[in-house]
């Protein structure tokens, strides 16, 4: 009998993208994020993306960034691959390589949660980054949901179902600590406590619907919230959730 079994699947690592390498700020941005959230985010594994700069960072920089990480209360456990400068990086800092197919499973950044608004509420303007000095690998085409993969009973804390393309539908709830993830849209007949990725591959027409909101996170094709930032008044009411731009939309039912 071996001593180990080595297996490869899904798992849920967010990847921090970044904008500009600026320690302090970053160090901040994230401290706040795992204050509102600290049951979801303390002590979360982080795969951070470097990919958005014309000029690879040094080994010193990116050492910084995770040391500043770390203090702000989660784990840096690799890079995101995307050149061989990054490659090159990634074996001096001894750190693994995450491929790039992950980011459409992970949250990408955060965005503003809000009932269902007018088209002039629109979010605010990002500056765009830097040119990359080499192309990273292409992000996959979203992948279409063929079926629907059917859960009945609870989905229990520490439990992962996962309808790989596919929509998935829950008769029962989802308890806090769970995760839901389909690459299609996400039903829930039931109470949602836990986490819910609907689109994981990059469908931004999936959608999420349950019967009674309370997540700890909801995310569509990646744009994400956390319960900490939803409005009072949408807990626990039937919703519709989907994406708009890189807005979520919450829809009441």
């Amino acid at each position: 009998m071996t001593a180990c079994d080595l297996r490869i699947g899904q798992v849920g690592i967010a990847t921090l993208k970044l904008r500009r390498l600026d320690v302090d700020d970053i160090q901040a941005e994230i401290s706040a994020k795992v204050q509102a959230a600290p049951q979801l985010l303390t002590r979360a594994a982080v795969i951070v993306d470097l990919n958005e700069f014309s000029q690879t960072p040094t080994a010193a920089q990116v050492r910084q960034l995770l040391a500043g990480l770390a203090d702000a209360g989660v784990l840096p456990v690799g890079l995101t691959y995307g050149s061989a400068a990054i490659d090159a990086l990634a074996r001096e800092l001894d750190l693994p390589l995450f491929s790039r197919f992950r980011a459409n499973y992970e949250p990408a950044k955060s965005t503003a949660m809000t009932e269902t608004t007018p088209p002039a509420a629109a979010a605010p303007d990002v500056a765009s980054p830097a040119t990359p000095a080499s192309s990273p690998e292409p992000a996959p085409a979203a992948v279409p949901a063929d079926g629907i993969h059917l859960h009945e009973g609870h989905v229990r804390s520490g439990q992962q179902i996962y309808a790989r393309g596919q929509d998935l539908t829950v008769v029962g709830n989802v308890g806090t600590g769970a995760e839901v993830i389909a690459d299609g849209n996400i039903h829930i007949y039931g109470s949602l406590r836990g986490r819910a990725l609907a689109g994981a591959s990059g469908n931004q027409q999936a959608r999420v619907f349950c019967r009674e909101f309370h997540a700890e996170l909801v995310a569509v094709a990646g744009n994400y919230r956390v319960l900490d930032d939803a409005p009072a008044n949408l807990r626990g009411k039937a919703l519709a959730i989907r994406l708009d731009g890189e807005r979520l939309l919450f829809e009441p039912l």
